[in-house]
């Protein structure tokens, strides 16, 4: 008897993917995005207040993201992802509606809230429905092209920001960024969702079933403590993703040190986002990297992110827009290699753990770059912050040489 292989759904494959790339894309269309800290500022906020907002958002996601990821296991993943614009949108509308040091600051909680919610529920659900529909094998390809799906979201996001500024001023700007908002939580309504159920004949884990919401957090805690793959690929999420994470931030300070005005500024973040973007859509080719070969792509990023901040001239942004792309690409391939050795009910649970990692790591930076960007400059702390990626680079390339290349996105039989 001849075993044909399932042939992948289209119109499923196609409604989860134009869900999740108009969701990608709706949800970073938030023209306060180019704007809020210079909102802040006209406001009357220092330096130190705007810095401590800064803390305060990353603190919410910590605060947040494990709890949040152990509901999505427990809940709808749906419905999470249609709350969380939701509830970024009302931290928007009150930023814009009493514009004050505690309104700030309450917005930036709901932020880190939503975006807790979204973080662990999006990458379960895309890869849950995927391996229902036995094309868990296109997630890295799928997910790079979500992120650029968000990229361009922010691009077009900061061309219409500043016509909409002079047209209607801070409220205006505040209403089209709720707008986007809602429109994300109605375009997330349109997401599929099948929980799986244990296969007939197989014990099932101590993370499956029908969990309440402690027990399955305890149990993605345990499934990083106990299982070393698992663990490794969450710390590999977080240190990838962490440093460029924390560096965007610092990207203007970068480019006005360069001498250019500040009319010029948006168009070398323009560069590095076209970066972004190609980086997403590399994400096939990069599912063919071996072990090696992702420890070129992150010594790629160390030394064009060093090497573009130290020419401290604009044509370095050259080599950032390099940098920003490949640690794109490293950051969708390192996030598939996690959720293809993740297994059971606790998949958002195991994965927001990452994303807490990745905020703990990025307030780390955010204080180192702050006290060397202090003492000699933001070109250096920009070379010296890129040396994580080279030091992982290095651990990579040491490791003896496979006899095949492995995709990164795949899990490596008896790696679990």
């Amino acid at each position: 008897m001849i075993h044909m292989i399932p042939r992948v759904p289209d119109p499923a494959l196609r409604r989860l993917t134009r869900t999740l790339y108009g969701y990608a894309f709706l949800s970073d269309l938030v023209l306060l995005y180019p704007l809020y800290v210079v909102f802040f500022a006209d406001t009357g906020l220092s330096v130190g207040q705007i810095s401590s907002l800064f803390v305060l958002w990353s603190a919410a996601g910590i605060l947040f993201e494990v709890p949040s990821g152990a509901w999505a296991d427990v809940v709808s993943r749906r419905l999470l992802l249609c709350l969380a614009p939701l509830v970024t949108a009302a931290g928007y509308a009150l930023w814009v509606l009493l514009p004050s040091y505690p309104a700030f600051a309450v917005g930036f909680l709901l932020w880190g809230a939503g975006g807790a919610l979204v973080s662990g529920a999006l990458e379960a659900l895309v890869w849950t429905e995927l391996d229902r529909l036995g094309a868990a094998g296109r997630y890295a390809r799928v997910l790079g092209r979500a992120r650029t799906a968000g990229v361009l979201g922010v691009v077009l996001s900061g061309v219409l920001a500043g016509p909409v500024l002079a047209a209607g001023g801070y409220p205006v700007v505040g209403a089209a960024s709720v707008l986007a908002c809602l429109l994300a939580a109605t375009v997330a309504a349109r997401f599929p969702e099948h929980r799986a159920a244990p296969v007939a004949g197989e014990s099932a884990a101590p993370d499956d079933g029908d969990l309440g919401w402690w027990e399955t957090l305890r149990a993605g805690v345990a499934q990083v403590h106990t299982r070393p793959a698992v663990r490794s690929a969450v710390l590999l999420v977080a240190v990838v993703a962490a440093d460029w994470g924390a560096l965007d931030e610092y990207i203007p300070l970068l480019a006005l040190d360069t001498g250019v005005g500040a009319r010029a500024v948006p168009l070398l973040l323009l560069l590095l986002w076209a970066g972004v973007t190609v980086g997403g859509l590399l994400a096939p080719a990069g599912e063919r990297l071996g072990g090696r070969g992702y420890g070129a792509l992150l010594g790629l990023v160390g030394v064009a992110l060093a090497g573009g901040a130290l020419l401290r001239h604009p044509a370095g942004f050259v080599l950032l827009a390099v940098a920003f792309g490949a640690a794109q690409l490293a950051t969708v391939l390192a996030d598939a290699r996690l959720q293809a050795r993740i297994t059971g009910d606790s998949r958002a649970t195991v994965t927001s753990l990452a994303g807490m990692a990745t905020d703990l790591l990025i307030i780390g930076t955010y204080t180192a770059y702050g006290l060397l960007a202090t003492a000699v400059g933001n070109a250096v702390a920009f070379a010296v912050t890129a040396g994580p990626y080279l030091l992982l680079a290095l651990v990579l390339l040491r490791r003896r040489r496979r006899p095949a290349a492995v995709p990164v996105g795949v899990a490596v039989p008896g790696s679990t």
